[in-house]
């Protein structure tokens, strides 16, 4: 009987067209797994591709190799064939003449004549035969490349990669491993046991990049001995963690540093530091030349600053645009350092993202939206910790 590593491989084997897709809420891991699994099935000779919703803040990681490969939607899914029956006439010129919401296809018969009875259409098969999803607990956080194509997903095979408590096993082959901190940890040992010379510079930089986003450079608590060990691996077959460092933490411009200093001046906290939160002005998006997609640099400081915190929460004000008006709201990021789902914190406001991660926005001030939030989430926390 096959295990599972190896009931991955033969479906793999046996399958010609290939997606990969993660959570919407773009992370390094995610980015860093896909990336890396996408260069070793184009090793195996598979057609492959990546997509995921767009996300702004994925730029962060465009320097992994590859990265120009995600798409942001499904093209061409699935085709729509018309057949026309020739056994009583042959086909002599074929034109199509494109209206205004018509496609008119003209045929001009040979001889005879063709009839209504003659024409057939159907949908044809679907552009991929097999799906890998990385880092996601559930298909709804795929976001809008499941939500516009959801009959796909219930009629070819998943392979559902994650490490993830909450994973909703939606799979056919569900290969969840809660002890690795990291997805691209999963995705190397996979790869590793099949055949480890499929990894080379660029996949060991993908795979570590991971690792590295998913610790906040190796100084969060969760880390373990299994995550160290694979990523000095890593980093002997060539995986390049100087670059990885310093792009996703040295080099930080100095318009994000005025920013976080005033996330500074304003930073508070409650519960012994197990709660931090902080407030952004309009003002202090417009002096300090920055804007939402420069919020999670922000986030990763608190994070690794603060080592006592289990939720980390930053407000901040945009402009909601309605028709042909436009209104100021209250943004908040909610962001989960222990395990604890932001999502269930933050239910009230129906909010968007994954149990990590939840952005929420209320049609009220800063300073009203910080009282209801901060006071929500420090009754529930409290409940928690007792």
């Amino acid at each position: 009987m096959l295990n599972q590593d190896q009931q991955i491989f033969e479906q793999i084997k046996k399958a010609k067209n290939i997606l990969i897709t993660f959570n919407r809420v773009w992370n390094g891991d995610a980015v860093g797994s896909a990336l890396a699994f996408y260069q070793v099935l184009k090793k195996l000779d598979k057609n492959v591709d990546i997509a995921s919703e767009k996300f702004s803040q994925g730029e962060l990681y465009n320097f992994l190799p590859e990265y120009n490969k995600i798409k942001d939607s499904l093209d061409n899914l699935r085709k729509f064939i018309i057949s026309l029956d020739i056994t009583d006439a042959k086909v002599d010129k074929i034109k199509y003449k494109l209206e205004e919401n018509t496609l008119d296809f003209i045929i001009s018969p040979r001889d005879g004549f063709f009839t209504h009875d003659d024409i057939k259409s159907r949908s044809g098969d679907f552009k991929y035969d097999l799906v890998i999803t990385l880092d996601t607990p559930d298909l709804e956080s795929l976001g809008s490349v499941y939500d516009n194509d959801t009959e796909f997903f219930y009629q070819v095979p998943i392979i559902n990669i994650d490490h993830y408590s909450n994973n909703e096993e939606y799979g056919q082959i569900n290969h969840v491993e809660l002890t690795a901190i990291a997805t691209s940890e999963i995705i190397f040992n996979l790869v590793a046991n099949y055949s480890r010379d499929l990894i080379d510079e660029d996949i060991a930089t993908c795979l570590l990049a991971g690792i590295i986003s998913k610790t906040k450079s190796f100084k969060t608590q969760n880390i373990t001995p299994q995550a160290l060990s694979i990523s000095s691996q890593l980093v002997s077959m060539g995986a390049r963690r100087e670059e990885i460092v310093t792009r996703l933490y040295r080099s930080r411009s100095i318009n994000v540093l005025k920013l976080w200093g005033r996330v500074l001046a304003r930073l508070k906290s409650s519960l012994n530091n197990k709660l931090v939160w902080s407030t952004l002005t309009m003002q202090d998006f417009e002096k300090t030349i920055t804007g939402e997609n420069d919020l999670d640099e922000v986030i990763d400081e608190l994070i690794i600053n603060i080592p006592q915190a289990k939720i980390v929460v930053l407000l901040y004000e945009s402009i909601l645009k309605e028709k042909d008006e436009t209104k100021k709201i209250t943004n908040a990021l909610v962001y989960s350092v222990k395990n604890i789902d932001c999502l269930a914190l933050t239910k009230k406001w129906e909010p968007n993202g994954n149990k990590y991660l939840a952005k929420i926005a209320l049609s009220d001030t800063l300073e009203n939206s910080e009282k209801e939030i901060i006071t929500t989430i420090e009754e529930s926390l409290k409940k928690l910790l007792d």
